[in-house]
């Protein structure tokens, strides 16, 4: 490599200056009108995120973690209760379980998809089971049909944590909107992602789309007037004016990862790296499936070899790259009184180990996807 060149693992810069004529008058309506929280635009949001995720209801709410959290409260996981999930995953996933009293069992991944392995699933079930709660990690949908066919067997729910998936599909649906809930995050990182934190919760089920408008209200049916105790999960105004606008570009910025992914995929192949065996890509799953399925990469996640040492070296020549997760959530200190040990879920542990990803946000140049590649190479040259 004859120059440096600064490639950041995310630009929102560049995207906002494509979308920026379109976002100044909506956040001047919002200023406008003086309704901050909730209100038309946001209702305008839940409308626009339950169809384009083929849900017949949407719920805005506070924060990605507030979405899990407040699905978690509408199908009753309290204290005692058990929730089957991965410990290859953003921490809130496990935390709002433990938020409720409830235990977070954990089941391992399969090593291909980084997404819970449906057999690890069925052997966690016990009396206690109180919902299976899936990732589809990293723009990926986990293997849902036999989840959901062991889950329909034994009489329990499922909430699908979809904060990095928002547009993939699995087989022909959509990412949040197969099981009983579906929780979405807006994090401002997220393929859409808002000015701010911002969640939304999609179901098919009316009861539990108005369980949720009331327990984002403090469980208030009527105003002032309570039938339980829920919290301030509201989510307002002005992120659901931004997402609506940018839930416009949603699919074409979503062909864009798939296409770098792509290029990726052939620059890794041609540089002799997989063969090596010194890097894996992401692999797209069910590709018998074709278009019915696909991956929308919110990361570009691989696995590489002597990972912790690339990293400062990714790093010194202006490639942008994050691990995405260092530390499996069974071995969290906050989780020691679970009983888990290293070596309980090595799938997740070797993950943990393995796992970096890098820039794969639809701006990308050609130039700089190629450097990142040759970046790489020239670690292990």
């Amino acid at each position: 490599m004859n120059k440096t060149m600064n490639v950041p693992l995310l630009d929102l810069k560049a995207q906002y200056a494509r979308i920026k004529k379109d976002i100044a008058p909506v956040v001047e309506e919002v200023l406008e009108s003086q309704v901050f929280i909730l209100g038309p635009k946001v209702e305008e949001l839940e409308r626009n995120i339950a169809a384009y995720c083929q849900a017949g209801f949407g719920v805005g709410v506070s924060s990605g973690t507030d979405a899990l959290l407040v699905s978690l409260m509408a199908l009753g996981v309290k204290l005692g209760d058990e929730v089957i999930t991965t410990p290859f995953t953003f921490f809130a996933t496990a935390g709002t379980i433990s938020r409720l009293k409830a235990r977070p069992v954990f089941a391992d991944i399969d090593p291909v998809t980084f997404n819970l392995d449906p057999a690890k699933v069925e052997a966690a079930i016990t009396p206690k089971t109180r919902c299976i709660l899936p990732v589809h990690l990293f723009g990926q949908c986990a293997d849902m049909d036999p989840i959901l066919e062991v889950a329909r067997q034994r009489g329990i729910p499922v909430l699908e944590d979809a904060a990095q998936s928002i547009g993939a599909q699995y087989k022909g649906r959509r990412a949040g909107a197969m099981a009983e809930l579906g929780a979405f995050s807006f994090f401002p990182s997220k393929n859409l992602g808002g000015f701010g934190d911002g969640g939304l919760v999609v179901t098919n089920d009316p009861a539990l789309a108005e369980t949720i408008k009331a327990l984002r209200m403090h469980g208030e049916h009527a105003r002032y007037y309570h039938r339980s105790v829920g919290g301030n999960f509201r989510l307002d105004a002005f992120q659901a004016a931004v997402l609506n606008v940018k839930l416009r570009h949603l699919d074409q910025w979503s062909t864009a990862r798939r296409a770098n992914a792509a290029y990726y995929d052939r620059r890794f192949r041609e540089s002799g790296l997989t063969d090596r065996g010194l890097v894996r890509t992401p692999a797209a799953a069910y590709k018998d499936s074709g278009d019915l399925h696909f991956h929308i990469y919110n990361q570009y996640t691989l696995r590489v070899k002597d990972r912790d040492r690339m990293m400062p070296h990714l790093k010194a020549h202006g490639v942008g790259a994050a691990i995405y997760y260092p530390l499996p959530l069974h071995l969290q200190e906050c989780f020691a009184d679970l009983g888990y040990k290293p070596g309980d879920f090595p799938e997740s542990e070797r993950a943990a180990s393995e796992a970096v990803s890098i820039p794969i946000y639809p701006e990308l140049t050609d130039e700089q996807k190629d450097y990142v590649v040759e970046t790489i190479k020239s670690f292990y040259a």
